[in-house]
C-alpha cells in the first residue's frame, strides 16, 4: 500500500509519476510519502524547483546518468511548462522535454512530478505525452471526504487515533487538509508507541480561529456574555482585527441559516453536507444551534452592516463588535 492509493490514479502500476492538485502542502506530502517508499531506498535522489533552477538543469538531471547509482529520483517541483501561460523564451526547452518525455519508459530514471496548479494546458504536446505515459494522481479532497481521508493517512503510515482524537484533530484544523496534515506532523513528533490521543491533540493543537469564533458565539447564545467577551479580547490582543473577526462571524452565521432552511425543507443532514460541500461535523453542530432561523436572518444582516462601516472607516473600536456579540 501507498499513501498515493487513497487518491484516484491513471495506472497505478506506473512509477512515474505527476502529483496534480491545487494544494501544495498536499502534493509535498504525498510525493515526500512516495519516495520515502522501500522500493525507492537505494536511488539517488534529486530536487529540481523548475522555477528556481531553471528548466536547462532539470533536462540535465534527466539526460546524465547519476554518480552514485543506477537509477535516479527526481523530483520536479512547479513544472511550469504544464499550464497555458508559458514564455516564448522557453519553447527550445520545451522540444526538449517533449523528447525526453516521449520517451520516458526508455530511460531508468523514475520521475515525480508535483504539478500544485488548479489547471493545467492538457491541449499541449508536452502535458499530453506526460499525462499518456506518468501515472496521473488528483489528491482532490471534497470537504465530506476529509475525516475518511485522514484516518486512511494516519492508518496507512502507521499511527493509531481514537475517534474522538480524530474528530478534535479536523476540528482544531478548520476540517482544512493541510492545515491538518501540518498538525498531524506534530502529533507524529509528541506521539508514544504511535498513538494519538485526544489529550495529545489538545496539548499540541492550537483552537484555530474560526473555532474561537464558534466558541464566543457558542457562549454569548448561552447568555455567558462575560466569557464570550473575555474570549472576544483573547482574540483582539492577538493582532486579529475586527475586520477578520467579523468575517469568520458571518460565514459561520451563513453556515448555520443556511442548513437550518434546508432541515426546514425535509433535506436529510448527508444530503445538507453534500449539498454545502463541508465537513459533516460542521452541519451536525450548525442543526444544533438553538438560535431561530429569524435570528440568526438579524445576526446576519448585522454582522454585514458592521463589516461595512468597519470597511469603510465608520467604526474604528473594538465595542462596536462587543456590543454586537451582546446583541446575540
Amino acid at each position: 500500500m501507498t499513501l498515493l492509493s487513497l487518491f484516484k490514479n491513471s495506472d497505478f502500476k506506473n512509477p512515474q509519476t505527476l502529483i496534480w492538485s491545487d494544494d501544495d502542502f498536499v502534493n509535498d506530502y504525498l510525493a515526500r510519502s512516495y519516495a520515502a517508499e522501500n522500493k525507492f531506498k537505494d536511488l539517488d535522489k534529486v530536487t529540481v524547483d523548475c522555477e528556481s533552477d531553471g528548466l536547462d538543469e532539470l533536462i540535465a538531471d534527466l539526460t546524465e546518468s547519476s554518480l552514485f547509482s543506477k537509477q535516479k529520483l527526481i523530483i520536479v517541483k512547479n513544472p511550469f511548462f504544464l499550464t497555458a501561460k508559458v514564455a516564448q523564451k522557453f519553447q527550445k526547452q520545451i522540444k526538449q522535454l517533449e523528447e525526453i518525455f516521449l520517451h520516458i519508459n526508455e530511460i531508468e530514471d523514475i520521475v515525480i512530478l508535483i504539478a500544485s496548479y488548479d489547471k493545467i494546458d492538457r491541449r499541449k504536446k508536452l502535458t499530453k505525452s506526460i499525462i499518456s505515459n506518468f501515472n496521473v494522481v488528483e489528491p482532490k479532497i471534497k470537504s465530506y471526504e476529509v475525516g475518511a481521508i485522514t484516518k486512511s493517512i494516519i492508518k496507512e503510515e502507521g499511527y493509531t487515533i481514537s475517534q474522538s482524537a480524530l474528530q478534535l484533530l479536523i476540528e482544531r484544523s478548520d476540517q482544512v487538509m493541510n492545515t491538518i496534515l501540518s498538525n498531524y506532523i506534530k502529533l507524529k513528533m509528541a506521539s508514544e508507541d504511535n498513538r494519538i490521543t485526544e489529550k495529545a491533540v489538545i496539548q499540541n493543537v492550537d483552537l484555530s480561529l474560526a473555532q474561537n469564533i464558534f466558541a464566543i458565539l457558542d457562549s454569548a447564545i448561552n447568555k455567558k456574555y462575560s466569557e464570550a467577551l473575555n474570549r472576544l479580547e483573547d482574540q483582539l490582543h492577538e493582532g486579529i482585527n475586527p475586520i477578520q473577526l467579523i468575517a469568520v462571524f458571518e460565514n459561520q452565521l451563513e453556515l448555520v441559516l443556511v442548513a437550518k432552511i434546508l432541515a426546514k425543507r425535509n433535506r436529510t443532514e448527508t444530503q445538507i453536507v453534500k449539498e454545502l460541500g463541508v465537513h459533516p461535523y460542521r452541519v451536525k453542530l450548525a442543526l444544533q444551534n438553538r438560535l431561530s432561523i429569524e435570528k440568526l436572518e438579524e445576526l446576519l444582516k448585522e454582522a454585514i452592516k458592521l463589516d461595512y462601516n468597519y470597511k469603510n472607516g465608520t467604526y474604528t473600536e473594538d465595542n462596536f463588535l462587543k456590543m454586537f456579540i451582546l446583541r446575540v
